[in-house]
C-alpha cells in the first residue's frame, strides 16, 4: 500500500466537525472580558492568554499530526509554511502567509488577513495594550515546543489597532534535541 499523502488544510477543514463560528467568537470574547475583569492589568491578561494558548498548543499538536498525515518537517521554514497553510486552515478556517524571513532562516512573520476571533470586537480605550488574540501566539509556541522547537512568538501588527493585517513574528530560539524515555539497547 502506498504511503498516505499529506492533506491540505482545505481538505482537512472540510472533513472536521465544526462549531458555530459566532458561538466560538463570543465565547472567546467572554473569556477575554472575564480575564480583564479579574486581572485588571492588561499585561497580566496578555500573559494569561499566552499561557492558555500554550496549553492548548501542547495538546493540539497531537490532533494536528494525526489528522493531517504530515510527516516531520525538514526545517523551520517548512514548519512555518505548514502552520500557515495547514494549521490555521484546519483549526480556524483561515489561510495565513509566511513573509519576512531573516537571513538565517530562523525568524519570519505569519500574516493573517482574516481572523475569526475578532468578529464583533472593538477594543475600549483602557485596553489599548491588550493583544486580544494573544492566545494564538501561545498556541503556536506550545505546538512548536512539542515538536522540539523552542520559539518566541509576538504580535507585530493587529487590525484591532488599525493595522491592515494580523502579523505574528515567530523566532526560532533553538532546536531542542529529542529525548527518549528509555534506551533501545537495554
Amino acid at each position: 500500500m502506498p504511503p498516505v499523502a499529506p492533506r491540505s488544510g482545505d481538505s482537512i477543514f472540510a472533513n472536521l466537525e465544526h462549531m458555530n463560528a459566532e458561538l466560538f467568537t463570543l465565547t472567546y470574547g467572554a473569556i477575554v472580558r472575564q480575564l480583564i475583569t479579574d486581572l485588571e492589568e492588561v499585561d497580566e491578561v496578555n500573559k494569561q492568554l499566552d499561557q492558555m494558548g500554550y496549553n492548548i498548543g501542547v495538546r493540539l499538536i497531537d490532533e494536528f499530526l494525526a489528522k493531517s498525515n504530515i510527516s516531520r518537517c525538514v526545517d523551520f521554514k517548512e514548519t512555518a509554511e505548514v502552520i500557515a497553510k495547514v494549521g490555521f486552515k484546519m483549526f480556524l478556517g483561515v489561510t495565513a502567509s509566511v513573509i519576512n524571513w531573516d537571513a538565517d532562516g530562523t525568524s519570519c512573520s505569519i500574516v493573517l488577513e482574516d481572523n475569526p476571533l475578532v468578529d464583533f470586537v472593538e477594543l475600549p480605550d483602557n485596553c489599548q495594550g491588550l493583544h486580544y488574540c494573544n492566545i494564538l501566539s501561545g498556541v503556536v509556541r506550545g505546538a512548536l515546543e512539542m515538536v522540539s522547537m523552542k520559539t518566541e512568538v509576538t504580535w507585530v501588527r493587529d487590525m484591532l489597532r488599525g493595522d491592515e493585517v494580523y502579523e505574528l513574528n515567530v523566532k526560532l530560539i533553538k532546536q531542542v534535541p529529542e529525548e527518549y524515555p528509555y534506551k533501545d539497547d537495554e
